[in-house]
């Protein structure tokens, strides 16, 4: 015979509403002592609500749709773990999709979520979306359809200003940028903040958001003449692509070349040499995204701060 909330509730000495308080995080609140006996109680019994009967009774899946751009990307990754645990916190269950930053696709994952009836959608989009609209049951991060403002964004700005003071403090004057494609999304803000600091006129060199096409990047300015002293890399995989590169073509991280990256995943700690980074923190993220699901006051803007190890110039 299955388990049901009343076992629960007379394992856990409360009622079958305290218990349904604590399973679904409320509407009301539940003191610790009898929260954590009731949840004990249900660890004991094995007791696993019934999503589908929740659903009908209020409406409500308990599923939230989040869509991603590129999983295997590191900083994507980090920042969708952390986005998870945060739903997780809070009663939610994860339906992850990648929009392989298309636009179209991204839409017709928005709609595929809405059609199951998730509780609210959280899009993660590092490019262009060319049509969206502003629905309260999604939560946009990075960037927003044309004339929507994203609920959650990084300070990109202020990063990018940083990190090239930096490296002006290490006595570079020729600070390049390695941007995306096009400039869209995240790294076109932090194109244009780069552009502005240069004030030359300058245009960032362009590289797909990938190991490989960073790397043939860096080969192409390894064998001509346009090396810059420094390079602000929008991305990641690009900026350990670029490190492949100078590392085959016999140029010195950082003696001959220095690196600041602006995403800051926890993989580039372990470059050769370490990478300097601006640290988009992915945990601050996942909370005022989820936060504003919910409805809730959160931050807008999130600040990224200076990571220093030896891809800048310092020991």
């Amino acid at each position: 015979m299955a388990v049901t909330a009343r076992d629960v509730a007379a394992r856990a000495n409360t009622s079958t509403a305290v218990v349904s308080y604590v399973l679904n995080n409320g509407p009301r609140p539940v003191a610790a002592a009898t929260r954590l006996r009731v949840l004990e109680a249900a660890k004991d019994l094995g007791y696993l609500p019934n999503r589908i009967a929740k659903a009908l009774r209020t409406s409500r899946t308990g599923l939230v749709g989040v869509v991603f751009p590129d999983a295997t990307s590191p900083y994507f990754s980090a920042l969708a773990k952390d986005v998870e645990s945060e739903l997780q916190r809070v009663g939610k269950l994860t339906l992850f999709s990648n929009s392989e930053t298309e636009s179209a696709h991204e839409e017709d994952v928005i709609a595929a979520f809405r059609a199951v009836q998730v509780d609210g959608i959280i899009s993660v989009s590092s490019e262009f979306i060319a049509t969206g609209d502003a629905s309260s049951d999604v939560v946009y991060v990075f960037n927003a359809p044309p004339g929507l403002a994203p609920t959650v964004s990084a300070d990109d700005d202020k990063a990018v200003r940083i990190a090239y003071e930096h490296l002006l403090s290490h006595g570079h004057s020729d600070i390049g940028f390695v941007g995306g494609p096009q400039d869209a999304g995240p790294v076109g803000l932090r194109a244009a903040a780069w552009r502005a600091l240069r004030g030359d006129g300058a245009e960032p060199f362009r590289s797909a958001y990938s190991f490989e096409s960073a790397w043939a990047l860096g080969n192409g300015l390894a064998a001509g003449s346009s090396l810059p002293s420094a390079l602000l890399v929008a991305t990641d995989e690009q900026a350990i692509g670029i490190l492949a590169a100078a590392h085959e073509r016999g140029i010195r991280i950082p003696d001959d070349l220095a690196l600041i990256s602006l995403d800051g995943s926890p993989i580039t700690r372990f470059t050769a040499p370490a990478l300097t980074v601006m640290e988009q923190p992915t945990r601050p993220m996942a909370q005022a995204a989820v936060q504003a699901l919910l409805g809730n006051a959160h931050p807008e803007m999130i600040p990224a701060r200076l990571v220093i190890r030896r891809s800048c110039g310092c020991a």
